[in-house]
């Protein structure tokens, strides 16, 4: 599935130039010129990356960005500020503020096309091609196959596709009404607490009977997939 940007701009013509670049090399682009409105499209149309303005109307987007950073489900979201701000001192502070990189306006469209795909490589690699690969987990979806450390993963079709999730959005955390409509879809109805059978199957299959477990349970919010909450918690025993 192509990557999902958000774009948060509230100059419609600028809109107009960045969606068609976007969409022109394959991304899905949903839009809002609106701060408050962006913090809710972040949490419901899950996108993988945000195109942030500095200047929008309601919040600003360094109060977006800082809210966004805040938030558990949106906590690991790849965030690129735009802002006719070019001291240095505000780019520190859009860095500082949690921006992943800061494109300076007036910039060319095919610049911002590369600075998109340049974060979702280095903070979705497995947004960039058909193997999924994270903490020690390898996931093949052309074969359909899963290794954990080289050693093959024997995976039902559902436990697959929450895994698949999982991967191509790591150290993202997910309520279990997010994962019902990611991997069992909108329309259909799913008891809630099915996600927490399909989790405990996947983590079985995923750990065995010695290897850290790589999905981390978030009290309140929901599950992630987390190589670093694993390391700590070896550590801690």
């Amino acid at each position: 599935m192509s990557p999902k940007v958000l774009l948060v701009e509230d100059d419609a013509n600028l809109v107009e130039l960045i969606r068609y670049n976007l969409e022109k090399e394959n991304f899905r682009v949903v839009v809002t010129a609106d701060g408050e409105e962006a913090l809710v499209m972040a949490e419901e149309e899950r996108p993988d990356v945000v195109v942030l303005d500095w200047m929008i109307a309601s919040l600003s987007g360094i109060e977006v960005c800082r809210r966004l950073r805040r938030a558990p489900e949106t906590a690991g979201l790849p965030i690129i500020m735009l802002t006719a701000r070019a001291e240095e001192g505000d780019r520190i502070r859009g860095l500082e503020t949690g921006a992943d990189d800061y494109v300076t306006k007036p910039f060319s469209p095919r610049e911002l096309v590369a600075r998109v795909r340049a974060v979702l490589r280095r903070l979705r690699p497995a947004l960039s091609g058909g193997l999924l690969e994270y903490g020690g987990i390898v996931m093949d979806t052309t074969a359909h196959k899963v290794t954990r450390d080289g050693v093959p993963v024997q995976l039902g079709p559902t436990e697959f596709r929450l895994l698949r999730h999982f991967l191509e959005h790591p150290g993202r955390v997910f309520s279990r009404e997010q994962l019902l409509d990611a991997v069992w879809g909108r329309d259909v109805y799913v008891e809630q607490r099915t996600v927490d059978v399909h989790i405990r199957r996947l983590r079985k299959a995923l750990n065995g009977d010695r290897l850290p477990d790589l999905i981390r349970t978030v009290r309140s919010a929901g599950y992630s997939l987390d190589a670093e909450g694993a390391a700590t918690a070896v550590a801690a025993d």
